[in-house]
């Protein structure tokens, strides 16, 4: 008995210190401001524009003019930057339109406790916002081309407001896959994962040139002006604390059970070697859909418009036209 004794003790009292550690730990590790204290409007290029929407300072860029309007969305990671070797000349057919997602770019990134209701980053609030910059720069109806997560917005907008896109041009998107699932938000939720939280997104951006170069086909491509690209934005403040209220927000969102809605007119394009969305996911999409066509770019990753933009251009403006 006193054997018995003994050991429920010890294990009480490893239990005891398992909880502690689970539950005090996080409060104890010391976490640094990474960023700096640079603003959107000093790391703006000269096209550069800013509007409010919903409360939101929103960075923009516009070319060209007269209808279809194209809206473009950047995946994750990304910013309206991955739209620069083809936006340009997509202005061939009409006026294209690309702006940084909440998260990402040089959009405002409010913190908690600066906004009431639904998470500015949350999928539901990123198709409100869409809609709403939309109403800003009075376009009624709008042709979304959206890459990798831009493309789930983007299906999203179509499902919600199909009065408003007339047709979609899907990139590499995330349809099929995406989104925390149901059983890790609550965990997400807790003070302490909020504290830490952070942390495992600087972690992962750490990696952020290697996973830069896994985007492409021939990460030779990858110039060291790419690379500055993309990480001009985490000179801002909080960019890390965004990027996990972004993970916080998102959820399993069930499009493959919602294509048949989707009625309009879509593009499905994707490069034949993509590592993040796998090629066969697009081209399941495509044959899933009831009025898309397939166009499949050889030799290409994850993000045609920025590796093989001339075949991107090609494609797209022949579809459209």
């Amino acid at each position: 008995m006193k054997i018995k004794h003994k050991r429920s003790r010890s294990l009480g009292i490893v239990l005891l210190a398992f909880l502690t550690i689970v539950l005090v730990g996080p409060f104890l590790i010391p976490i640094r401001p990474v960023g700096g204290s640079a603003t959107p409007q000093e790391l703006a290029d000269e096209d550069s524009l800013f509007i409010d929407v919903d409360g939101l300072t929103i960075h923009y860029k516009s070319m060209g003019s007269g209808d279809p309007t194209m809206i473009l969305l950047h995946g994750f990671g990304a910013s309206l930057f991955s739209w620069r070797e083809v936006m340009g000349l997509m202005t061939e057919i009409g006026t294209v339109i690309a702006y940084d997602r909440p998260a990402f770019g040089l959009t405002e990134r409010p913190m908690r406790g600066e906004w009431s209701g639904e998470s500015p980053y949350s999928p539901g609030a990123q198709v409100d916002l869409l809609i709403g910059l939309m109403d800003a720069l009075e376009i009624e109806r709008a042709i979304l081309v959206g890459n990798s997560a831009g493309g789930t917005v983007a299906a999203l907008t179509a499902l919600a407001h199909p009065e408003r896109v007339e047709a979609l041009v899907l990139v590499d998107p995330a349809i099929y896959t995406g989104g925390s699932p149901g059983w890790t938000r609550w965990i997400f939720q807790t003070p302490q994962m909020r504290r830490v939280g952070p942390l495992f997104v600087r972690n992962l951006m750490a990696r952020g040139d290697e996973l830069i170069a896994s985007a492409w086909y021939d990460p030779a491509k990858v110039t060291p002006e790419v690379i500055e690209g993309y990480r001009k934005p985490m000179a801002l403040a909080n960019w890390d604390k965004a990027l996990w209220e972004l993970t916080i927000a998102s959820y399993a969102l069930g499009l493959e059970q919602r294509l048949g809605e989707l009625t309009l007119p879509v593009l499905v394009a994707t490069g034949d070697s993509d590592r993040f969305v796998p090629t066969e996911d697009s081209i399941r999409l495509a044959s899933e859909l009831p009025h898309a066509e397939l166009v499949v770019f050889p030799q290409c990753g994850h993000v045609p418009q920025e590796e093989c933009p001339d075949a991107f251009l090609v494609a797209v403006l022949a579809y459209l036209r």
